[in-house]
């Protein structure tokens, strides 16, 4: 005769009061997942983040953030500024990624701050200079003009040549992303830079440092006011005619004129190459300065779009598409 068993059976009431509460909490996480695929799709692909591609057209893409690509640009065309070639904004913009993610972070070992974790108690600036792009981006170049050969040397070299790192061997890993990038943000590579979500609102302080004022002052921060002025910026309240859509009629338009003359490149690069620089520097820039819109040499680049590829402006033909790459036109605002 079977013994009587010592654990008393569980009653069918609890059963279903435990598999009630499982079907509940799946129901629950169901619905979670199901918002944020929502919220996926239709803010355009979530947070906003940029990607670069290969002009070669062999697939080799870099995905990164909106913080990440401004900074990426202030470092180009600091470098393209001073008339350095591609090959030094690609050793820098490698620096920059290995140093602090192409971030301008305001900590670091011992007392290394920026972009390039450049130390105010080894000469290299106060902490306020440091904590600036710009200046951050000049040091740096300034302390790489002097490296001998510096083209020629493999790039981790030539930048342990000015950081003086504990990892010399760091900066190799990220060459791939940074010639990709150097590629796209000098102008090299037409159309290879783009950036999906909605520009980002921010604070009400950063919404009004927005528009044409705000653009215009970016332009000078990172190319330097005299290269500015060469390029006869213009600034204009309302767009000219055009097949646009009737909200853009009273949008904000910065037009920048792109000068048809090697004298104006320090870096000896061709008209298109200064214009592509300008249209991806826009796009880069394009979360923090509420840019909508960035046209050039025919092509456009939209913002608030779960697909931001530079589209063919329709309309144009080969002519249209010839005067269009004599300026990059700049659309702010939403």
């Amino acid at each position: 005769m079977p013994e009587p068993s010592l654990v008393p059976p569980q009653r069918p009431a609890k059963r279903r009061g435990r598999l009630f509460r499982l079907g509940s909490a799946l129901t629950v996480l169901a619905a979670v997942a199901g918002y944020l695929v929502v919220q996926y799709v239709t803010s355009g692909a979530g947070a906003p983040g940029c990607t670069v591609v290969s002009g070669r057209g062999d697939g080799t893409s870099y995905k990164f953030t909106p913080e990440q690509a401004s900074n990426a640009a202030t470092i180009t065309a600091v470098g393209t500024g001073r008339g350095m070639p591609q090959r030094a904004v690609a050793i820098a913009l490698a620096t920059a990624l290995q140093e602090s993610g192409l971030r301008n972070i305001e900590h670091g070992d011992r007392d290394s701050l920026g972009l390039f974790q450049q130390r105010p108690s080894m000469g290299w600036g106060t902490e306020k200079q440091i904590m600036e792009p710009t200046y951050a981006a000049g040091a740096f170049y300034k302390h790489l003009a002097k490296v001998p050969g510096y083209t020629g040397l493999p790039l981790t070299v030539a930048a342990q040549r000015v950081q003086r790192s504990g990892y010399p061997e760091a900066y190799a890993k990220h060459e791939p992303d940074a010639t990709l990038l150097a590629a796209a943000l000098t102008g090299q590579s037409a159309a290879t830079l783009t950036c999906q979500g909605s520009p980002a609102s921010g604070t009400a302080e950063a919404a009004v440092r927005t528009g044409p004022g705000a653009v215009r002052a970016a332009l000078a921060r990172d190319f330097g006011r005299d290269a500015l002025d060469l390029a006869g910026t213009e600034v204009g309240a309302t767009a000219p005619p055009s097949p646009r859509p009737a909200s853009e009629a009273t949008a904000r338009i910065v037009t920048v004129p792109v000068p048809d003359d090697p004298k104006a490149d320090r870096a000896g690069r061709t008209e298109r190459q200064r214009g592509w620089q300008l249209a991806h520097w826009a796009v880069a820039n394009s979360s923090t300065l509420h840019i909508s819109r960035v046209s050039y040499a025919g092509r456009e680049w939209t913002a608030g779009s779960t697909d931001s590829r530079w589209r063919t402006v329709r309309g144009l033909g080969a002519a249209g598409a010839e005067r269009a790459a004599g300026s990059v036109r700049i659309v702010t605002g939403r």
